[in-house]
Protein backbone atom coordinates (compact mmCIF):
# COMPACT_ATOMS: atom_id res chain seq x y z
CA UNK A 1 0.00 0.00 0.00
CA UNK A 2 0.93 3.61 -0.52
CA UNK A 3 -0.78 6.72 -0.29
CA UNK A 4 -1.07 9.36 -3.02
CA UNK A 5 -0.04 10.09 -6.53
CA UNK A 6 2.41 7.34 -7.63
CA UNK A 7 4.38 8.92 -10.73
CA UNK A 8 7.41 10.63 -10.68
CA UNK A 9 7.06 14.03 -11.30
CA UNK A 10 8.90 16.16 -14.37
CA UNK A 11 12.49 15.58 -13.04
CA UNK A 12 14.13 18.83 -15.15
CA UNK A 13 18.02 17.58 -16.03
CA UNK A 14 20.67 19.57 -14.43
CA UNK A 15 23.71 20.57 -16.44
CA UNK A 16 27.03 19.19 -15.42
CA UNK A 17 24.96 15.61 -13.88
CA UNK A 18 25.03 12.47 -15.93
CA UNK A 19 23.51 9.24 -14.55
CA UNK A 20 23.75 6.21 -15.23
CA UNK A 21 21.24 3.15 -13.92
CA UNK A 22 22.71 -0.12 -14.26
CA UNK A 23 21.86 -3.94 -13.78
CA UNK A 24 23.93 -5.81 -11.69
CA UNK A 25 21.71 -8.29 -9.67
CA UNK A 26 22.60 -8.16 -6.61
CA UNK A 27 19.26 -9.21 -4.90
CA UNK A 28 17.52 -9.81 -8.10
CA UNK A 29 18.10 -10.59 -11.49
CA UNK A 30 17.46 -8.17 -14.18
CA UNK A 31 16.41 -4.98 -11.86
CA UNK A 32 18.61 -1.87 -11.89
CA UNK A 33 19.91 -2.03 -8.89
CA UNK A 34 23.31 0.60 -9.83
CA UNK A 35 23.69 4.05 -9.88
CA UNK A 36 25.99 6.35 -11.32
CA UNK A 37 26.73 9.71 -11.42
CA UNK A 38 29.04 11.87 -13.15
CA UNK A 39 29.87 15.04 -11.98
CA UNK A 40 31.38 18.33 -13.81
CA UNK A 41 34.57 19.60 -12.33
CA UNK A 42 34.49 22.15 -9.74
CA UNK A 43 31.17 20.73 -8.23
CA UNK A 44 30.78 21.54 -4.67
CA UNK A 45 29.59 18.28 -2.73
CA UNK A 46 27.71 18.69 0.83
CA UNK A 47 26.63 15.10 2.75
CA UNK A 48 24.82 14.40 5.95
CA UNK A 49 25.06 11.07 7.61
CA UNK A 50 23.31 8.76 9.56
CA UNK A 51 24.32 8.67 13.47
CA UNK A 52 23.92 5.38 13.56
CA UNK A 53 26.87 4.14 15.61
CA UNK A 54 26.60 0.82 13.52
CA UNK A 55 27.41 3.20 10.24
CA UNK A 56 27.73 1.23 7.34
CA UNK A 57 31.07 0.83 5.56
CA UNK A 58 30.55 3.18 2.53
CA UNK A 59 29.14 5.63 5.01
CA UNK A 60 32.14 5.79 7.02
CA UNK A 61 34.19 5.46 3.17
CA UNK A 62 32.03 9.30 2.45
CA UNK A 63 32.42 10.66 5.89
CA UNK A 64 36.73 10.19 4.55
CA UNK A 65 36.36 11.36 0.85
CA UNK A 66 33.91 14.25 0.78
CA UNK A 67 36.82 16.71 2.92
CA UNK A 68 39.46 16.21 0.39
CA UNK A 69 37.09 17.72 -2.24
CA UNK A 70 36.97 17.74 -6.15
CA UNK A 71 34.05 14.59 -6.08
CA UNK A 72 33.84 13.76 -9.35
CA UNK A 73 31.21 10.05 -9.15
CA UNK A 74 28.69 9.03 -6.76
CA UNK A 75 28.29 5.25 -6.30
CA UNK A 76 25.30 3.76 -5.37
CA UNK A 77 24.28 -0.12 -4.89
CA UNK A 78 21.02 -1.46 -3.75
CA UNK A 79 19.66 -5.11 -2.70
CA UNK A 80 22.52 -4.82 -0.11
CA UNK A 81 23.56 -2.65 2.70
CA UNK A 82 27.13 -3.05 2.94
CA UNK A 83 26.59 -2.55 6.76
CA UNK A 84 28.23 -4.44 9.92
CA UNK A 85 30.77 -5.89 7.92
CA UNK A 86 33.79 -5.32 9.41
CA UNK A 87 36.86 -4.66 7.33
CA UNK A 88 36.19 -6.64 5.01
CA UNK A 89 33.07 -4.33 4.29
CA UNK A 90 35.64 -1.55 4.31
CA UNK A 91 37.82 -3.05 1.36
CA UNK A 92 34.89 -4.03 -0.51
CA UNK A 93 33.19 0.15 -0.66
CA UNK A 94 37.10 0.97 -1.36
CA UNK A 95 37.45 -1.30 -3.98
CA UNK A 96 34.31 -0.45 -5.69
CA UNK A 97 35.06 3.38 -5.72
CA UNK A 98 38.64 2.12 -7.54
CA UNK A 99 37.01 0.45 -10.08
CA UNK A 100 35.18 3.09 -11.09
CA UNK A 101 37.98 5.32 -10.51
CA UNK A 102 40.18 3.38 -13.22
CA UNK A 103 37.61 3.85 -16.01
CA UNK A 104 38.54 7.26 -15.95
CA UNK A 105 41.24 9.06 -14.76
CA UNK A 106 40.19 9.87 -11.20
CA UNK A 107 41.26 8.82 -8.20
CA UNK A 108 39.35 6.32 -5.66
CA UNK A 109 38.77 9.37 -2.92
CA UNK A 110 36.96 11.14 -5.78
CA UNK A 111 34.12 8.45 -5.41
CA UNK A 112 31.49 8.68 -2.73
CA UNK A 113 29.84 5.09 -1.93
CA UNK A 114 26.46 4.37 -0.83
CA UNK A 115 24.52 1.10 -0.59
CA UNK A 116 21.00 0.14 0.55
CA UNK A 117 19.29 -2.87 1.60
CA UNK A 118 19.99 -5.87 3.93
CA UNK A 119 22.67 -5.78 6.69
CA UNK A 120 25.39 -8.11 7.85
CA UNK A 121 26.29 -9.38 4.03
CA UNK A 122 28.72 -9.32 2.36
CA UNK A 123 28.57 -6.94 -1.04
CA UNK A 124 28.29 -9.83 -4.16
CA UNK A 125 31.30 -8.04 -5.66
CA UNK A 126 31.68 -9.75 -8.51
CA UNK A 127 28.33 -8.56 -9.64
CA UNK A 128 28.59 -4.70 -8.71
CA UNK A 129 32.54 -4.67 -10.53
CA UNK A 130 31.17 -6.17 -13.42
CA UNK A 131 28.49 -3.50 -14.61
CA UNK A 132 31.32 -0.68 -13.43
CA UNK A 133 33.16 -0.53 -16.74
CA UNK A 134 29.55 -0.48 -18.68
CA UNK A 135 28.58 3.00 -16.48
CA UNK A 136 30.55 5.25 -18.80
CA UNK A 137 28.57 4.74 -22.07
CA UNK A 138 25.00 4.75 -20.16
CA UNK A 139 25.60 7.90 -18.25
CA UNK A 140 23.20 11.04 -19.53
CA UNK A 141 21.64 14.06 -17.72
CA UNK A 142 18.40 12.69 -18.55
CA UNK A 143 18.40 9.51 -16.58
CA UNK A 144 16.56 10.55 -13.52
CA UNK A 145 14.10 8.33 -13.75
CA UNK A 146 15.57 5.02 -13.99
CA UNK A 147 18.21 6.58 -11.26
CA UNK A 148 15.23 6.73 -9.02
CA UNK A 149 14.32 3.27 -9.94
CA UNK A 150 17.76 1.75 -9.21
CA UNK A 151 17.85 2.90 -6.14
CA UNK A 152 15.01 1.36 -4.75
CA UNK A 153 14.78 -1.82 -2.13
CA UNK A 154 11.47 -2.49 -0.44
CA UNK A 155 9.59 0.89 -1.87
CA UNK A 156 7.01 0.45 -3.82
CA UNK A 157 7.53 3.39 -6.37
CA UNK A 158 10.49 5.72 -7.08
CA UNK A 159 10.46 9.14 -5.82
CA UNK A 160 11.40 12.51 -7.02
CA UNK A 161 10.99 15.97 -6.85
CA UNK A 162 12.46 19.14 -9.16
CA UNK A 163 11.86 22.95 -8.32
CA UNK A 164 12.76 25.69 -10.94
CA UNK A 165 13.20 29.13 -10.42
CA UNK A 166 14.28 32.56 -12.34
CA UNK A 167 16.93 34.79 -11.13
CA UNK A 168 17.76 37.95 -13.68
CA UNK A 169 16.66 36.25 -16.68
CA UNK A 170 18.53 32.79 -15.82
CA UNK A 171 16.19 29.60 -14.93
CA UNK A 172 17.54 27.23 -12.05
CA UNK A 173 17.03 23.97 -11.57
CA UNK A 174 17.48 21.93 -8.24
CA UNK A 175 16.31 18.06 -8.61
CA UNK A 176 16.34 14.90 -6.74
CA UNK A 177 15.76 11.55 -6.15
CA UNK A 178 15.40 9.67 -2.53
CA UNK A 179 14.95 6.25 -1.37
CA UNK A 180 12.80 4.80 1.80
CA UNK A 181 9.78 2.72 3.39
CA UNK A 182 10.52 1.41 6.06
CA UNK A 183 13.20 1.71 9.37
CA UNK A 184 12.08 5.25 9.14
CA UNK A 185 12.90 7.59 11.94
CA UNK A 186 15.55 10.31 12.10
CA UNK A 187 18.36 11.11 12.50
CA UNK A 188 17.81 10.40 9.53
CA UNK A 189 16.05 7.53 8.25
CA UNK A 190 16.69 4.33 6.03
CA UNK A 191 17.15 7.02 2.92
CA UNK A 192 19.40 7.75 0.30
CA UNK A 193 18.95 11.03 -1.44
CA UNK A 194 20.36 12.64 -3.79
CA UNK A 195 19.75 16.44 -5.17
CA UNK A 196 21.53 18.67 -7.52
CA UNK A 197 21.44 22.26 -8.42
CA UNK A 198 23.66 23.87 -11.61
CA UNK A 199 23.90 27.18 -9.45
CA UNK A 200 27.40 28.11 -8.16
CA UNK A 201 27.41 27.59 -3.88
CA UNK A 202 30.51 27.80 -2.01
CA UNK A 203 30.94 24.59 -0.20
CA UNK A 204 30.35 25.83 3.20
CA UNK A 205 26.78 27.07 2.47
CA UNK A 206 26.05 24.57 0.43
CA UNK A 207 26.63 22.46 3.47
CA UNK A 208 25.14 24.84 6.16
CA UNK A 209 21.66 24.98 3.75
CA UNK A 210 22.00 21.12 3.52
CA UNK A 211 21.71 20.44 7.26
CA UNK A 212 18.82 23.05 7.34
CA UNK A 213 16.84 21.46 4.63
CA UNK A 214 17.49 18.26 6.40
CA UNK A 215 16.24 19.31 9.96
CA UNK A 216 13.17 20.71 8.23
CA UNK A 217 12.89 17.28 6.09
CA UNK A 218 14.22 14.09 6.71
CA UNK A 219 14.57 14.76 10.21
CA UNK A 220 10.89 15.24 10.76
CA UNK A 221 9.48 11.89 9.59
CA UNK A 222 9.06 8.40 10.87
CA UNK A 223 7.12 5.01 10.04
CA UNK A 224 8.28 2.72 12.82
CA UNK A 225 11.16 4.50 14.67
CA UNK A 226 14.02 2.64 13.59
CA UNK A 227 17.34 4.43 12.27
CA UNK A 228 19.05 2.72 9.81
CA UNK A 229 23.10 2.17 9.43
CA UNK A 230 23.07 3.85 5.81
CA UNK A 231 21.37 6.99 5.73
CA UNK A 232 23.27 10.15 3.53
CA UNK A 233 21.63 13.06 2.34
CA UNK A 234 23.57 14.55 -0.52
CA UNK A 235 23.66 17.89 -2.28
CA UNK A 236 25.27 18.82 -5.46
CA UNK A 237 26.01 22.02 -6.83
CA UNK A 238 27.48 22.11 -10.54
CA UNK A 239 27.88 25.76 -11.10
CA UNK A 240 26.62 26.02 -15.06
CA UNK A 241 24.42 28.43 -14.59
CA UNK A 242 25.13 31.61 -15.80
CA UNK A 243 24.48 33.30 -12.56
CA UNK A 244 27.59 34.33 -9.63
CA UNK A 245 28.62 32.15 -7.30
CA UNK A 246 26.54 31.89 -3.62
CA UNK A 247 29.01 32.89 -1.28
CA UNK A 248 27.09 34.05 1.27
CA UNK A 249 23.70 32.83 3.25
CA UNK A 250 22.24 36.31 2.14
CA UNK A 251 20.47 37.82 -0.42
CA UNK A 252 17.63 37.27 -2.74
CA UNK A 253 19.31 34.85 -4.80
CA UNK A 254 20.51 32.62 -1.65
CA UNK A 255 16.53 33.02 -0.15
CA UNK A 256 15.55 31.88 -3.44
CA UNK A 257 17.54 29.13 -3.71
CA UNK A 258 17.26 27.74 -0.36
CA UNK A 259 13.56 28.10 -0.85
CA UNK A 260 13.72 25.69 -3.56
CA UNK A 261 16.29 22.89 -1.71
CA UNK A 262 13.94 22.72 1.27
CA UNK A 263 11.21 22.44 -0.99
CA UNK A 264 12.70 19.20 -2.79
CA UNK A 265 13.85 18.38 0.73
CA UNK A 266 10.37 18.09 1.95
CA UNK A 267 8.60 16.67 -1.39
CA UNK A 268 11.10 13.92 -0.91
CA UNK A 269 10.52 13.47 2.65
CA UNK A 270 6.89 13.29 2.23
CA UNK A 271 7.30 11.18 -0.51
CA UNK A 272 8.90 8.47 1.38
CA UNK A 273 6.31 8.35 4.15
CA UNK A 274 3.25 8.29 1.62
CA UNK A 275 5.24 4.91 0.75
CA UNK A 276 5.79 3.65 4.43
CA UNK A 277 5.64 -0.19 4.70
CA UNK A 278 2.21 -0.95 4.31
CA UNK A 279 0.77 2.90 4.96
CA UNK A 280 -2.55 3.32 4.13
CA UNK A 281 -2.38 7.23 5.77
CA UNK A 282 -0.29 10.28 5.79
CA UNK A 283 -0.42 11.62 8.76
CA UNK A 284 1.17 15.62 9.90
CA UNK A 285 1.19 15.88 13.15
CA UNK A 286 1.48 20.13 14.02
CA UNK A 287 2.13 21.16 17.38
CA UNK A 288 1.77 25.01 18.30
CA UNK A 289 2.02 27.05 21.22
CA UNK A 290 5.76 25.21 22.70
CA UNK A 291 7.95 27.23 24.84
CA UNK A 292 10.89 25.82 22.53
CA UNK A 293 10.74 23.97 19.05
CA UNK A 294 12.40 21.16 21.02
CA UNK A 295 9.59 20.45 23.27
CA UNK A 296 6.56 21.09 19.82
CA UNK A 297 9.19 18.04 18.21
CA UNK A 298 8.99 15.54 21.12
CA UNK A 299 4.93 16.13 21.37
CA UNK A 300 5.49 15.35 17.78
CA UNK A 301 6.99 12.23 18.10
CA UNK A 302 5.21 11.07 21.11
CA UNK A 303 2.02 11.23 19.35
CA UNK A 304 3.36 10.19 15.60
CA UNK A 305 5.59 7.03 17.45
CA UNK A 306 2.53 6.10 19.34
CA UNK A 307 1.55 2.18 18.09
CA UNK A 308 -1.66 2.74 19.81
CA UNK A 309 -2.05 5.99 17.65
CA UNK A 310 -1.09 4.43 14.28
CA UNK A 311 -3.51 1.34 14.66
CA UNK A 312 -6.21 3.68 15.37
CA UNK A 313 -5.12 5.62 12.23
CA UNK A 314 -5.00 2.39 10.30
CA UNK A 315 -8.61 1.36 11.44
CA UNK A 316 -10.28 4.51 11.46
CA UNK A 317 -11.14 5.09 14.47
CA UNK A 318 -10.97 8.57 16.41
CA UNK A 319 -9.85 7.10 19.59
CA UNK A 320 -8.81 10.50 20.53
CA UNK A 321 -7.80 9.22 23.75
CA UNK A 322 -4.74 7.60 22.49
CA UNK A 323 -3.40 11.02 20.69
CA UNK A 324 -4.35 12.78 24.71
CA UNK A 325 -2.33 10.11 26.05
CA UNK A 326 1.06 10.38 23.90
CA UNK A 327 0.84 14.32 24.72
CA UNK A 328 0.93 13.60 28.61
CA UNK A 329 3.47 11.08 28.50
CA UNK A 330 5.66 13.23 25.75
CA UNK A 331 7.82 14.34 29.10
CA UNK A 332 6.98 18.32 28.69
CA UNK A 333 7.69 19.50 32.34
CA UNK A 334 4.40 21.67 33.71
CA UNK A 335 1.93 21.14 31.00
CA UNK A 336 -1.13 22.49 31.89
CA UNK A 337 -3.61 19.87 30.51
CA UNK A 338 -6.40 22.62 30.66
CA UNK A 339 -4.79 24.59 27.98
CA UNK A 340 -4.09 22.24 25.51
CA UNK A 341 -5.72 21.83 22.30
CA UNK A 342 -6.42 19.04 20.27
CA UNK A 343 -7.67 19.33 16.10
CA UNK A 344 -8.31 16.61 13.74
CA UNK A 345 -8.27 18.31 10.64
CA UNK A 346 -10.31 21.29 11.37
CA UNK A 347 -12.76 19.31 13.74
CA UNK A 348 -11.96 20.25 17.58
CA UNK A 349 -11.71 17.40 19.68
CA UNK A 350 -10.15 18.40 23.03
CA UNK A 351 -10.25 21.43 25.03
CA UNK A 352 -10.64 22.52 28.50
CA UNK A 353 -8.56 19.14 29.98
CA UNK A 354 -11.62 16.96 28.25
CA UNK A 355 -13.48 16.28 25.15
CA UNK A 356 -14.79 19.85 23.14
CA UNK A 357 -18.40 20.36 23.81
CA UNK A 358 -19.12 20.88 19.80
CA UNK A 359 -17.54 17.36 18.90
CA UNK A 360 -19.03 14.20 17.71
CA UNK A 361 -17.72 10.77 17.04
CA UNK A 362 -19.19 11.03 13.59
CA UNK A 363 -17.23 14.38 13.06
CA UNK A 364 -14.17 12.33 13.92
CA UNK A 365 -15.10 9.64 11.81
CA UNK A 366 -15.63 11.23 8.82
CA UNK A 367 -11.63 12.71 8.97
CA UNK A 368 -9.81 9.38 10.23
CA UNK A 369 -11.07 8.20 7.03
CA UNK A 370 -9.34 10.13 4.66
CA UNK A 371 -6.23 9.04 3.37
CA UNK A 372 -4.06 12.19 4.52
CA UNK A 373 -4.88 13.54 7.68
CA UNK A 374 -3.72 16.49 10.14
CA UNK A 375 -3.59 16.13 13.66
CA UNK A 376 -2.83 20.01 15.23
CA UNK A 377 -1.75 19.89 19.11
CA UNK A 378 -1.63 23.77 20.80
CA UNK A 379 0.20 23.44 24.14
CA UNK A 380 -0.88 26.68 24.82
CA UNK A 381 2.02 27.68 26.92
CA UNK A 382 4.18 29.80 23.88
CA UNK A 383 4.84 30.96 20.25
CA UNK A 384 7.33 27.94 18.95
CA UNK A 385 5.70 25.60 16.32
CA UNK A 386 7.20 22.03 14.89
CA UNK A 387 5.73 19.56 12.95
CA UNK A 388 6.09 15.44 12.06
CA UNK A 389 5.27 13.49 9.30
CA UNK A 390 3.89 9.51 9.96
CA UNK A 391 1.62 6.68 8.98
CA UNK A 392 -0.73 4.44 10.19
CA UNK A 393 0.79 0.97 11.03
CA UNK A 394 -1.13 -1.97 9.08
CA UNK A 395 -1.12 -6.00 8.84
CA UNK A 396 1.20 -4.93 5.75
CA UNK A 397 4.00 -3.09 8.07
CA UNK A 398 4.42 -6.78 9.57
CA UNK A 399 4.11 -9.15 6.73
CA UNK A 400 6.83 -7.30 4.45
CA UNK A 401 9.05 -6.98 7.31
CA UNK A 402 8.79 -10.34 8.11
CA UNK A 403 9.19 -11.37 4.33
CA UNK A 404 12.13 -8.83 3.73
CA UNK A 405 15.15 -11.42 3.61
CA UNK A 406 13.10 -14.14 1.68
Amino acid sequence: MAVGETLLPVLHPIAGVRLAALSAGIKTIGRKDVLVMSLAEGTAVAGVFTQNAFCAAPVKLCKNHLPLGNIRYLLVNSGNANACTGEEGLADALLSCKTLADTTDFTPEQVLPFSTGVIGERLPMEKLLAVLPLAQEELDANNWADAAQSIMTTDTRPKGASVQFSHEGEVVNVTGIAKGSGMIKPNMATMLSYIATDLSVDTAVLQNLLKQATDASFNRITVDGDTSTNDSNILVATGQVNLPAVEKAEGELYQKFADAVIDVNIQLAKSIVSDGEGASKLVTVNVNGGQTPEECVQVAYAVAQSPLVKTALFASDANWGRIVAAIGYAGIDGLDDSLVTVHLDDVLIVENGGRASTYTEEMGAAVMKQEEIAITIDLGRGDCSDRVWTTDLSHDYVSINADYRS
